[in-house]
């Protein structure tokens, strides 16, 4: 592990793995017009497609782990862009139902095979994609991503014990010294 990175939290790393991730996704798929957020959508959308589904936004945002209404947002930005089609569900006249064009069908094959590459250099350091390591890994992921996370269990701070943001780092030591 990278000397930058001794001592970090498990939190801190999922978010650093995260962001890298997010980034590297980012680069790759833009010579095919797409966002990280996009490829999310569409990769999902094809692999739901394939198994024989069309989904509502409803569902896609659950499966992703969206925002229905950022699922929304992209989903028109898609439609623009001729990837995929908005219709509304005939059994629900709420819910608006998604399928890829066929050149969105293209332009989604391109980008998991691209994402995959990517993919496979990620895990690389674990012995590679199909690796026992990496197998062991997305076990732990799996687990970690099953596991609730309640905030309304912790206590809000007081932040009457936090410096002020503009206040200059010293600020607690200097406070502490004024009182008697």
């Amino acid at each position: 592990m990278g000397a930058t990175h001794e001592g970090a939290t498990p939190g801190f790393l999922v978010w650093r793995l995260s962001m890298k991730w997010r980034v590297a996704v980012d680069r790759a798929v833009a010579p095919l017009g797409l966002t990280h957020a996009q490829y999310s959508l569409v990769a999902s959308l094809y692999g739901m497609q394939r198994a024989g589904e069309r989904p509502s936004q409803r569902r896609l945002a659950d499966h992703t782990g969206l925002e229905p209404l950022y699922v929304s947002k992209l989903a028109r930005a898609l439609e623009s862009a001729g990837l995929l089609e908005r219709a509304r569900d005939p059994r629900d006249p709420r819910a608006v139902q998604l399928a890829l064009t066929e050149r969105g069908r293209e332009v989604t094959r391109q980008a998991i095979d691209v994402v995959q590459g990517l993919l496979r250099q990620l895990l690389e350091p674990l012995g590679g994609l199909d690796s026992p390591r990496a197998r062991d890994f997305s076990r732990d992921l799996l687990t970690l991503l099953d596991a609730p996370l309640d905030v309304s269990l912790h206590a809000p701070l007081d932040l009457s014990l936090h410096a002020p943001l503009d206040a200059p780092p010293d600020h607690h030591a200097n406070q502490q010294e004024q009182q008697p």
